[in-house]
């Protein structure tokens, strides 16, 4: 991140809607960093400089005696402070407020009156608008020196504020796009509160990185992992505008991809980058190490591994390479670090985070790491890549593997292959796909009976997922027309053999995620 350039800091408190608010920010075009609040420390802040902080909310009750404190010198930097939720009553509490248990959950949408003027409400004209609300506990008293800006109509305190301190607090979500005013609100602490000035500009940071990399990289060789994603392929042609004559990309085909895809990502990346670019036919000794593996985690650790041992192989016959490129984002960061100091609390392991062996003496290089999966597509723009490339719906890092719960095998995948291929080309001829975040067919690991020809079938059922997103952070479930379901079932069923049921998959994330292991 570029030096000059001002960061908020959120600290995590464990809600579902954290990633939320960086979304927004980031919409806003103003750089931020996410932390739990365990990791924060006097060193990080020193580091990070931010310029705000944002507490966000969080399951806990400030009133255990085991939940999660506020670090001690935030208070000190006297920084603005924008506490949500949990953070809200964490402020309170730590400057001497009282908070109190309610003995109803306030959830849901809520009506807020706004009792005075304030910076936070800025430019909102109304005086009552509805906001998304998610807590058990409430303010009972606020800390001396603060005031009410506005009440619930459950006669609920719903903001507080000390414009001395420049400490402004939420009970409700701005964040959520259920609340009224919310980029507003957001918006207002960012720039009226907080004077932000120095706005994050993709242009900016493909410049910044291009020099980074060049700085870090020098004359040495960087091998780089391609999939034909767009997370993998921006990162290539980033590198390659830094580093074009040292760079490797090496293509790993583990025979878990969608149909054709394969040969397709070698046309390609072999027009871009001629003999630099190595692809390794791997898929049996990825099936072999998944045999009889059902364990979600386990199948990410196992594919992981191998795409390591396998770019070590490659790595060797490559002189002078001292860097791995991956294309993690920030979303693949934040989904893997654990909560309140346990590994089960995170919601998914991901492959290309948390760095490479001790016996692997590369460096790992990620120069996307600090974005979004939008602002991925948007540096993609600015470096001119094929929009066909860009436009692709996001596929996970260990391919099919996960989107066939239960143990693997060559018949499965290949059943699951047609089924796909069925689906997005369904999608496309629709001209629906880009509108749709993520689409793809879950090969589940039973059986139905079914009737086909007069006879009686026992095949496999499959499950249909489409999602809208902006990042994919959260996702809610696209709607097809009953037509559409009926075409798409009666093709998949008549053209794939060994599937005889179709389900619908109408689950949001939350509460679900966008994949299904």
């Amino acid at each position: 991140m570029d030096k000059k350039l001002e960061n908020i800091l959120i600290i995590d408190y464990g809600s579902q809607y954290t990633q939320l608010i960086a979304r927004r920010i980031r919409e806003l075009e103003v750089f931020c960093s996410i932390y739990p609040y365990n990791k924060i420390t006097n060193k990080l802040i020193t580091e990070l400089n931010p310029s705000a902080i944002i507490l966000s909310g969080g399951p806990k009750s400030v009133l255990d005696k085991n939940s999660p404190k506020l670090t001690s010198n935030i208070l000190n930097l006297q920084k603005p402070i924008l506490g949500i939720c949990y953070g809200m009553q964490l402020l309170t509490k730590t400057l001497s407020g009282k908070v109190k248990r309610s003995t109803k959950r306030e959830y849901g949408y809520t009506l807020i009156n706004i009792k005075k003027k304030s910076l936070i409400f800025k430019g909102i004209k109304k005086n009552k608008i509805k906001v998304w609300m998610s807590h058990g506990d409430n303010i009972k008293k606020i800390p001396n020196s603060f005031s009410i800006s506005s009440i619930s109509d459950n006669n609920i305190i719903s903001s507080i504020e000390s414009k001395k301190s420049k400490i402004y607090c939420l009970q409700f979500h701005p964040e959520v796009f259920h609340t009224d005013n919310g980029l507003k609100i957001i918006y207002n602490f960012l720039f009226n509160i907080s004077k932000i000035k120095n706005k994050f500009k993709i242009k900016n940071f493909i410049d910044d990185k291009i020099l980074e990399l060049k700085n870090k990289i020098k004359d040495k060789n960087i091998i780089c992992g391609i999939s034909g994603g767009v997370d993998s392929t921006v990162t290539a042609y980033l590198l390659s505008k830094a580093v074009n004559k040292n760079l490797f990309c090496i293509f790993v085909d583990h025979g878990l991809l969608r149909k054709n895809e394969s040969n397709q990502v070698e046309k390609i990346f072999r027009e871009k980058f001629g003999r630099k670019f190595i692809k390794i036919n791997a898929s049996n000794i990825f099936l072999k190490k998944l045999k009889n593996i059902s364990d979600p985690e386990q199948k990410r650790i196992i594919i992981g591994k191998t795409f390591i041992e396998l770019f070590e192989k490659a790595a060797k016959k490559i002189s002078n390479v001292h860097f791995l490129g991956q294309g993690t984002l920030y979303p693949d960061v934040i989904e893997s670090i654990p909560f309140f100091g346990g590994p089960t609390a995170k919601i998914k392991s991901h492959h290309n985070v948390g760095g490479l062996p001790k016996k692997m003496k590369l460096k790992v290089v990620e120069p996307l790491r600090e974005l979004f999966k939008d602002e991925v597509r948007n540096v993609g723009k600015k470096l001119n890549i094929d929009k066909h490339l860009l436009l692709r719906h996001p596929f996970p890092g260990p391919g099919l593997a996960i989107r066939i719960p239960g143990e693997i095998n060559k018949t499965k995948i290949k059943i699951l292959q047609e089924a796909d291929f069925i689906f997005v080309n369904y999608l496309k001829e629709k001209k629906i796909y880009n509108n749709i975040w993520q689409a793809f067919v879950v090969l589940l690991p039973i059986k139905s009976v079914g009737v086909m020809g007069d006879k009686r079938t026992y095949n496999y059922c499959c499950s249909i997922r489409a999602v809208t997103s902006v990042d994919g952070m959260t996702a809610d479930f696209y709607m097809f027309t009953k037509d559409q379901i009926q075409e798409l079932t009666g093709r998949i069923i008549n053209n794939v053999l060994g599937i005889n049921r179709v389900l619908f998959d109408f689950t949001s994330k939350p509460p679900g995620t966008i994949e299904w292991e």
